[in-house]
């Protein structure tokens, strides 16, 4: 796919922190579960996926923190000597054979990868990618993930695109072909000299799974151009909370009076051509997340995935 524009990346698209080298996520019971970023020091460490954080230091971390606070407790300035032990109950298949582990695991700058994936603790059977924000590495990043859940023989698939700011517009149109068998329109870009679309490459390695994405208040910009191609060609059901309504490109110029004058070059549109900038996408199923935390929204999707199987 050509791309009408490419963000330049920076520092913030590339996601450097001092830290463990962890994903933190709550899942549907609520429980602040671990998963280690690969060769990062959490998993140097002996951090498994799936390990459920019980204390940090001498702090525990109960089901009512918000995740904020649990995720800063993980992080840290990079210095000798500097770091946390962390507490985790690591389950296995027979749940009287739960156990509890410390480990001691000092600070790194971490280099958060744009994508991260797993097969579902809650159905095996399902896979999980979360895209983060869209990169340089983000292709790349995908195709490892393909490679390995359809060598887990998985039979659906949840994209999380929660939060997930936008980033490199090339990079998430790369991205959507990858859920198409044929070429689709997946992109309208609109400007004073007139329309443009953009058509996706077809023959994706997702294009024969069913997929549930999950999408909130901070999915914007490249985020949307995603899901909304998903949404509009039949391709997936959305769940969640409608998204941030981020579909134009701006010129900003700084005055001398410290304002600035935007000025809009373009608009771009999903494929049913609805205003996206402002608008946002809506979902198929809207759901209010839970105060508690617990992920319903995933929980749901796995029970969409179910019903989708099942009607064949």
């Amino acid at each position: 796919i050509e791309p009408p524009v490419a963000a330049a990346e920076s520092n913030v698209l590339a996601g450097q922190y001092g830290g463990i080298g962890v994903l933190l996520q709550r899942d549907p019971e609520g429980r602040f579960v671990l998963y280690p970023f690969r060769d990062g020091p959490a998993a140097r460490a002996g951090v498994q996926d799936g390990d459920i954080l019980l204390r940090v230091n001498d702090q525990d971390v109960p089901l009512d923190m918000q995740q904020d606070a649990a995720d800063q407790l993980l992080r840290g300035e990079v210095k000798d000597g500097n770091g946390v032990t962390i507490r985790v109950q690591r389950l296995h298949d027979n749940p009287g054979e739960a156990e509890e582990l410390d480990f001691t695991i000092p600070f790194e700058v971490i280099e958060v990868p744009s994508v991260v994936w797993r097969t579902l603790a809650e159905d095996p059977d399902f896979g999980y990618i979360q895209i983060m924000r869209f990169t340089s590495r983000t292709p790349a990043e995908l195709e490892q993930a393909i490679n390995e859940l359809r060598g887990a023989a998985i039979t659906g698939l949840v994209l999380d695109l929660r939060n997930n700011p936008g980033g490199l517009l090339q990079e998430s149109l790369q991205v959507t072909g990858e859920f198409f068998a044929e070429q689709e329109v997946t992109l309208i870009e609109r400007t004073r000299d007139g329309e443009k679309q953009y058509t996706s490459n077809g023959g994706g390695r997702l294009a024969d799974a069913p997929v549930v994405v999950l999408i909130n208040q901070g999915t914007a910009s490249a985020a949307e151009i995603l899901a909304g191609a998903l949404k509009d060609l039949d391709r997936a059901t959305l769940i969640g909370q409608k998204t941030y309504g981020k579909g134009s490109v701006q010129l900003i110029f700084q005055l001398a009076d410290g304002s600035s004058l935007h000025i809009t070059t373009a608009e771009f549109f999903p494929p049913d051509g609805a205003p996206l900038e402002g608008q946002g996408i809506a979902p198929d199923m809207e759901l209010v997340p839970d105060p508690t935390g617990k992920d319903i929204e995933l929980a749901a999707a796995i029970g969409q995935l179910r019903q989708m199987l099942a009607r064949g």
